[in-house]
């Protein structure tokens, strides 16, 4: 009677045992198909929010693109602008220069001649 109580005990302890290595592997398995599952969510969601911010990228490049060229556009206007009036101006001053070395000249030349003539 002994020895039939010790081996239904040892054989009901290596059945627990046998069952609980199962279940070891198979919450192994679990845990992996878990974490699989959450790198898939990560890398979709990372995927997403990278083409979301590429594209946001995309959009302030054109803003800022078309913004410089329209500073561009009115830069050279308003250089365009200004170089006239400095040529304007510039050509009125060498006028007058020459106005007045002519007549510096004029005045000069009538005193040479006037001085030959003594």
């Amino acid at each position: 009677m002994k020895t039939k109580l010790g081996l239904m005990i040892a054989t009901v302890l290596l059945s627990l045992s046998a069952s609980s290595f199962g279940q070891a592997g198979t919450d192994m398995k679990d845990a992996a198909k878990d974490t699989g599952d959450a790198t898939k969510t990560a890398a979709v969601k990372t995927g997403h929010a990278t083409k979301k911010a590429a594209v946001k990228t995309g959009d302030a490049t054109g803003t800022a693109a078309k913004d410089t060229g329209h500073a561009t556009k009115v830069a050279a206007k308003d250089t365009g602008h200004g170089t006239k009036v400095a040529a304007k101006d510039t050509g009125h001053g060498v006028k007058k220069v020459t106005k007045a070395v002519g007549s510096g000249a004029k005045a000069g030349a009538q005193k040479t001649d006037d001085e030959m003539k003594k």
